[in-house]
């Protein structure tokens, strides 16, 4: 309680709270011509959308879609200025009254109700836009006003801002928050794989001060703050170039792919396993981009459908997209490559990958291969995707890449 007991019931509350509403003014508003105009659209909204070619349009393709396979750094040391890591909601908030709590205790009930107990005496208006809100206990909670409203907050999962002119605080389940991180960009495109890994995919990434901005739950804001403090302890990042290409047999028939071992020399190919659906080889060098779109085009057509690459840190989940690098209306578009990759001793690279589709998944592998190894994944039928062509193909091959990160206090800018 704020000074004193808090001995006034709830419904009293919700009864001030609602007191304190501005009943809406009529206002008398003189329509023009263009307002009493009636349009009508020849194709009707359904059809109506945003051209594949504009939404194709993103300011990650020069980074992300730029795979140098001739000249790869299979390990990359990378500095980077640590205290530019920061995370805030996009929203200013106002501080909270300077007032001591002693001795608020409440029994379980929703946090927004615990919370207009809680700020009643201070004259605080509470709105709660997605209530009702986890039920919580407490007992006993001390302290100034905001350490007890952090507090309730906190154990509800839910956020909260205060408006120091209107005496308003606002809850909601979701909050916008901006991340800013080094001016490196291997680190700005892990963060965004590992958001995209948690199953944000709306983010907006602004470039000039590399920043990035997103919705968030409370769960998503404590993993980011968790993703910035392991920072500290220089991580070891997985870069994979990617290249996602479609093969459509010359004869029709399946593409016999026993015919590489005929091809390359016995060991270049050191591990298959088979998954759900497709396969997957781990290969020496000796098979790389070149020489496998060289062999498989003596058998069949090579239709390339993306090519990119993401950056995994060491034991977090990230995602690639594949569309966001691929040809526009392209079937293989709607896939999307999931990885979760842990770094062992002797340069081992362990890498649990998921294939899936707006569908669901598709396929999953746990590849283990050394440094300077890459791994095929092919046997996937483009009925997946529905293409409905027949005995076709797509083909996933990959190569794990390590950057090792250094905190420095220099301003480093644009690594690549």
């Amino acid at each position: 309680m704020i000074k004193k007991s808090i001995y006034v019931l709830f419904y009293v509350c919700l009864a001030l709270t609602a007191a304190c509403q501005t009943k809406p003014q009529e206002v008398s508003v003189q329509k023009s011509a263009a307002d009493n105009a009636v349009y009508q659209n020849a194709l009707g909204k359904s059809a109506i959308r945003t051209p594949d070619g504009a939404n194709a349009l993103d300011l990650e393709t020069p980074l992300r879609c730029n795979v140098n396979w001739q000249t790869q750094q299979l390990i990359l040391s990378l500095p980077f200025n640590n205290t530019a890591f920061k995370l805030q909601p996009l929203s200013k908030t106002d501080e909270l009254p300077r007032l001591e709590v002693t001795g608020f205790t409440f029994e379980t009930m929703p946090a927004e109700k615990a919370l207009v107990q809680l700020t009643k005496e201070a004259g605080i208006t509470l709105t709660a836009k997605d209530a009702p809100y986890a039920p919580i206990s407490g007992e006993d909670l001390k302290g100034e006003l905001k350490d007890v409203v952090d507090m309730i907050t906190k154990a509800s999962g839910i956020f909260y801002t205060y408006d120091e002119n209107q005496k308003l605080m606002t809850l909601s389940r979701r909050q916008e928050q901006v991340v800013y991180v080094p001016k490196t960009r291997p680190i700005i495109l892990a963060l965004l794989d590992v958001l995209r890994g948690a199953g944000i995919t709306d983010m907006t990434t602004n470039w000039a001060d590399y920043s990035i901005t997103f919705n968030a739950d409370m769960a998503l804001k404590e993993k980011t703050e968790q993703l910035i403090e392991y920072f500290e302890d220089n991580p070891t990042l997985v870069a994979y170039d990617v290249s996602v290409f479609k093969i459509t047999p010359y004869d029709g028939c399946d593409v016999e792919w026993k015919a590489l071992l005929d091809e390359f020399d016995f060991g270049s190919i050191t591990t298959a396993q088979t998954g759900v659906i497709g396969r997957v080889l781990t290969t020496t060098n000796d098979i790389n981009i070149e020489t496998l779109q060289r062999f498989l085009g003596s058998k069949a057509t090579v239709e390339t459908v993306s090519e990119g690459k993401f950056v995994v840190p060491n034991l977090w989940l990230s995602r690639f997209d594949v569309g966001k690098c691929g040809v526009v209306k392209c079937g293989a578009n709607d896939l999307s490559i999931l990885a979760k990759a842990s770094v062992e001793s002797g340069n081992y690279i362990s890498s649990d990958i998921t294939l899936e589709t707006t569908n669901g998944q598709v396929t999953q592998f746990k590849v283990k291969n050394k440094l300077g190894e890459n791994f095929l994944i092919f046997g996937l039928p483009s009925e997946i995707f529905s293409d409905k062509e027949p005995k076709s193909e797509t083909v996933v091959f990959m190569v794990p890449r390590l950057i090792k990160t250094i905190k420095t206090n220099e301003n480093i800018k644009n690594n690549l």
